[in-house]
């Protein structure tokens, strides 16, 4: 009997045990999930940088301040035009005028897809900015072959090109094939890929990556044929394409200046300019001037409220430099005598 009930209090005791453990894996298994969500919670709702907030102000009245851009943009340090630039081409506006005024030297990316930029803003933006690795100009009705040309001569470094979208900028796309091709100083050599730069005479001498979505047929062979180093749409891969790994800017998917104004709120480039024209004239009587109006308003208001003490001020400075006068000069001090003497003498008569 004895012996039964010691099993017996054996088995009772292991259940017990695999309960337990049973239990504390449970809640593991629950804990686990929760702290992975609270991880994504806090990195969802991080706030966004003081830098990033004061860049989608500027960016929601860009239109007030884009006439003065160029006198604005000199004191700003590169990681802020670069953001204003990507605002500008979201919102619209950027154009030649405020690429070239906040274009800096050190960029590396240049997206001007969709944008207003003709051959001249390309030519000088490349030219004050030689380290570019990768430009956007799919669905650039305004440049050219002519502009690109500028771009594969200022830029050496050029890795990634984005072209095509629209019918202008497809056909700018074919013509400058012959541009994009490295021409040979040597051209007895066996193979350009082989050459060191100093060899390669003319054409985009580092141009890996070719991001253009409805490339033709004869222009896809050409290139395949004539220029291998250049890789046309590359397809993301785990393993890279030959061994080379594709780089973010090569992908069509996302805009190329995206991480650049990933903390700035989208609302910054999804207003509605025509709002303003909808509101009833009591409402919008408070909003109808701009900033810079109402800089100049305030500006006004407080000159005027110190006007006065100006004035006192200047009458105070007067008269402490006359009595310094006095004390100084002995012949203002015989005119000062003089002058009493004579009201006395008229204060008698």
């Amino acid at each position: 009997m004895e012996k039964g009930k010691s099993a017996r209090q054996a088995v009772e005791i292991s259940l017990k045990k695999l309960d337990l453990n049973a239990d504390r894996n449970f809640k593991s298994s629950r804990l686990i999930p929760s702290l992975h969500s609270s991880k994504l919670r806090i990195e969802k709702t991080k706030p966004p940088s003081l830098v990033s907030l004061c860049l989608g102000v500027i960016g929601r009245h860009l239109e007030e301040i884009i006439e003065d851009l160029s006198e604005i943009a000199v004191n700003f340090p590169a990681d802020v035009k670069i953001p204003l630039a990507a605002i500008a081409r979201r919102r619209k506006l950027l154009n030649d005028d405020v690429i070239i005024s906040l274009a800096d030297s050190s960029w590396e990316i240049l997206d001007l897809s969709g944008s207003d930029v003709s051959n001249f803003g390309l030519a000088k933006v490349a030219e004050m900015c030689k380290s570019l690795r990768a430009v956007d100009i799919s669905q650039c009705k305004k440049i050219t072959a002519n502009g690109v040309s500028e771009l594969v001569r200022h830029c050496h470094s050029l890795e990634t090109m984005r072209c095509g979208g629209c019918p202008s900028s497809e056909s700018t796309a074919r013509r400058c094939l012959g541009i994009l091709k490295p021409k040979l100083n040597d051209v007895e050599g066996d193979s350009w890929e082989e050459l060191d730069t100093m060899e390669i005479g003319h054409g985009a001498q580092s141009l890996r990556w070719l991001v253009w979505p409805k490339i033709d047929e004869d222009s896809l062979e050409m290139l395949s044929a004539e220029c291998p180093r250049i890789i046309v749409n590359p397809k993301p891969s785990l393993f890279g394409f030959k061994g080379t790994e594709v780089p973010r800017e090569a992908f069509p998917d996302v805009a190329l200046d995206d991480p650049i104004v990933e903390d700035i709120d989208p609302k910054t480039w999804s207003i509605c300019r025509s709002m303003p024209k909808a509101m009833s004239p009591s409402l919008s009587s408070a909003n109808e001037l701009s900033i810079a109006e109402k800089f100049r308003l305030a500006f006004v208001e407080r000159d005027t409220r110190l006007a006065p003490k100006r004035a006192k001020n200047a009458r105070q400075h007067q008269r402490r430099a006359e009595r310094e006068w006095m004390m100084t000069s002995t012949r203002a001090k015989a005119l000062a005598l003089a002058s009493r003497a004579t009201k006395s003498l008229h204060g008698r008569s």
